[in-house]
């Protein structure tokens, strides 16, 4: 057992015991918790135990800041717990069902517009291209757009 043994058993019975813990992992500085209820969560008595920095609720997780040393801390209460860490992928799909409709209509939302991006970015340099081919005059060109002076940018500007 590590040094952190004590803090990890405290932390265990006041976020309500093995059988609240649906589901733990830990990121670079915390534990992040998918509590079957998190009523039974006592934070005042979190917030005392020495090595908790902090806490609160995102994503239908239960966070708990504990720093750089959340490795040694995580490996001692998993210890103490016989709870075993799942991937982020799983403690995420275990966390939605904590989530509001609000919450997880956000979240679709935010998984649906990031792949559409490039699409809107080469779109707007496309109708960028378009307006300068038919809209700026050049002096190489007598003053006249490029599409008034070749047909085929007239051709390929439509």
């Amino acid at each position: 057992m590590g040094k952190y043994q004590a803090d990890a058993k405290q932390l265990l019975a006041d976020i309500g015991g093995k059988e609240n813990v649906a589901a733990v992992t830990h990121c670079a500085t915390r534990m992040r918790f998918v509590l079957n209820d998190q009523s039974k969560a006592n934070e005042k008595a979190i917030e005392e135990i020495p090595s908790v920095k902090g806490m609160f609720t995102n994503a239908g997780q239960f966070q708990v800041i504990i720093g750089n040393d959340v490795a040694d801390f995580y490996n001692d209460f998993s210890a103490i717990s016989g709870i075993e860490g799942v991937s982020k992928e799983q403690s995420k799909v275990a966390a939605k069902q904590n989530q509001n409709i609000v919450q997880r209509i956000i979240g679709v939302l935010a998984e649906i517009f990031p792949p559409l991006f490039p699409a809107i970015i080469v779109g707007g340099l496309m109708l960028g291209f378009r307006n300068f081919l038919e809209g700026v005059p050049l002096d190489a060109l007598g003053g006249q757009t490029i599409t008034e002076s070749s047909v085929f940018w007239n051709g390929v500007n439509g």
